[in-house]
């Protein structure tokens, strides 16, 4: 699946409002609503993070925010320059499932 770079706004230089906005066909698809948590594989060039991202909240199973938010995430982006973005160009990302609650996420080259 496709996920979309995201930000709250304030390009925060720790790494917080950062995340992953998918679509939610794809959330109805491959996530189950009876996880807490998930745990994406952030690769990229030479830098490798984990983050564990809470599933649980109602927004994320009511469409208002579809957002896998993580401020791990925001400090992989900023470590591998994926952040701050052009406006209107965030970068897109690669969701790959590979087993019981977790994701593998790579930059798209597509």
């Amino acid at each position: 699946m496709i996920a979309t770079a995201w930000n709250n706004g304030k390009k925060s230089p720790t790494g917080g409002g950062y995340g992953l906005k998918i679509k939610v066909k794809d959330r109805d698809r491959v996530f189950d609503r009876k996880w807490k948590t998930v745990i994406l594989c952030l690769t990229a060039y030479k830098s490798c993070r984990v983050a564990e991202v809470n599933v649980s909240k109602a927004s994320f199973w009511d469409a208002t925010c579809l957002e896998l938010i993580s401020t791990e995430i925001g400090k992989w982006f900023i470590e591998c320059g994926f952040a701050p973005w052009t406006k209107g160009a965030p970068p897109k990302f690669q969701l790959k499932y590979i087993g019981e609650r977790k994701f593998q996420v790579e930059l798209n080259l597509d």
